[in-house]
């Protein structure tokens, strides 16, 4: 049965991917309580090709935004693994952003829209959440965006 949450994606033209598995020594989620704990999701497609390069020189803003939309699109994959169905998102609570970033690039709150977009528009209120953008100088694998998650599940 299809969550209302994937229909919305569908009708944006998206799908959920697979979860991705941990790289290193890490879980890809935590539960305690009602609180899911996302691990940092990278931008990565569902084929498995990884947006990597870095904003200011490599990635525009727009190019940028689609890898934070990646990264979105992956922490709800790792919300579904964790409880079966995206409709038991309660509440997005925060999404904590690192941009592979140009010493003198400064949107990456721009950037990060990409993922805060997506999330706002298939989960509506439930997906308004609190927020972090970083410019870093380096990210695993080289990929442009990476995400974590704080969410709220029934």
């Amino acid at each position: 049965m299809t969550s209302s949450v994937e229909s919305a994606l569908n009708g944006l033209g998206l799908t959920l991917p697979e979860a991705i598995a941990p790289v290193a020594n890490y879980v890809p989620y935590v539960r305690t309580g009602n609180l899911l704990f996302v691990s940092g999701q990278i931008s990565k497609t569902a084929a498995g090709a990884a947006v990597t390069g870095k904003l200011g020189v490599d990635v525009d803003v727009a190019g940028g935004q689609k890898a934070a939309e990646l990264c979105a699109l992956n922490i709800l994959a790792q919300v579904k693994a964790a409880v079966g169905d995206l409709d038991r998102i309660a509440r997005v609570v925060r999404l904590n952003a690192f941009v592979n970033s140009a010493p003198e690039f400064t949107d990456q709150p721009q950037v990060v829209n990409g993922a805060s977009n997506l999330i706002a528009n298939v989960l509506g209120e439930k997906g308004k959440h609190s927020r972090t953008a970083v410019g870093v100088a380096a990210l695993p694998l080289g990929v442009a965006v990476e995400i974590d998650a704080i969410i709220e599940v029934s």
